[in-house]
């Protein structure tokens, strides 16, 4: 079957730590990715590893329609994310296990129009894979933070990726936030670090930051600012923002796309988990804040 949108992503078991409270959370850019694309009655696919005690997440997201090809693994990519304070872009996270590498093979049977590909620490997904998706003729969409994260002794911290030449060229849509693009193009102004990041390849450039998002395509910028009545869910902001704008672009211009995105987010971070509630919510509160 030929999907709209695919997810390549590990599975992680979060472990979220605010002043207020400690949970335990499903986590993973595909889970928050395929729900939105569920919502919008797109055909969604997700490529995943992890440990067998955990595939009540497979069953969740088959539910819902989603295709899922999963693979069982020892142990599921375990996170720690530490919000010290009220600022919840501010956050620490470690990691204490890890579901590891995909193969050629786990990605081989899946055909989609685009390919998000959206790790949490390097090496999850090599460049062989992405080469490999890129080789289906679908869009490339990849998420940075996968590719510029590593373990050091527990903890995930940046550090450079000498194979972001190589990648990037293959990469249609790019998502990163500030910290991250500053990181890889030594620019504090998102808009020039941007520019700079589009000169490796991508045609897009998705870039959310804690007012919102803002996206550079064709040579042209466009921003959207977030609107959330109170924020619970912090957590899978940049996911959910992702997909809602890749499951837009499959039909609209990047404008259009940009603030569907952020409205779609802003009702996102009023709860807690996945993207739930409806597309004509969506719809109003574009008619009414945008």
């Amino acid at each position: 079957m030929n999907f709209d949108i695919a997810f390549v992503g590990n599975y992680t078991k979060d472990t979220i730590v605010t002043p207020q409270e400690t949970r335990a959370v499903h986590g993973g850019a595909f889970r928050y990715g395929a729900y939105v694309v569920a919502k919008m009655g797109l055909r969604a696919a997700v490529v995943t590893r992890l440990a067998k005690e955990d595939f009540e997440v497979v069953e969740d997201l088959t539910r819902l329609g989603i295709e899922v090809f999963a693979k069982p693994t020892t142990q599921s990519t375990c996170l720690r994310l530490v919000y010290p304070t009220a600022d919840l872009d501010q956050r620490s996270i470690s990691i204490e296990g890890n579901a590891g590498a995909f193969t050629l093979a786990e990605v081989a049977p899946v055909q989609a129009r685009v390919f998000h590909v959206g790790a949490s620490i390097r090496g999850e997904v090599p460049p062989n894979v992405i080469e490999a998706l890129a080789q289906k003729g679908a869009r490339i969409s990849l998420d940075v933070q996968g590719f510029i994260r590593i373990n050091q002794d527990g903890r995930l911290v940046h550090a450079n990726w000498p194979e972001e030449a190589r990648i990037l060229k293959l990469v249609d849509v790019l998502k990163t936030d500030g910290v991250e693009a500053e990181m890889l193009t030594g620019e504090t102004d998102i808009k020039e670090a941007a520019k700079i990041l589009a000169g490796f390849g991508p045609q897009e450039i998705i870039v959310t930051h804690r007012n919102g998002v803002l996206v550079y395509a064709d040579g042209c910028f466009y921003e959207a600012p977030f609107f959330p009545k109170e924020v619970r869910g912090r957590t899978g902001r940049g996911d959910t923002c992702t997909a809602a704008y890749l499951g837009k672009r499959l039909t609209a211009p990047p404008f259009e796309a940009t603030v569907w995105a952020a409205a779609l987010t802003s009702l996102k971070m009023e709860q807690g988990g996945p993207f739930s509630r409806e597309v004509s919510e969506v719809e109003a509160l574009i008619r009414e804040r945008y």
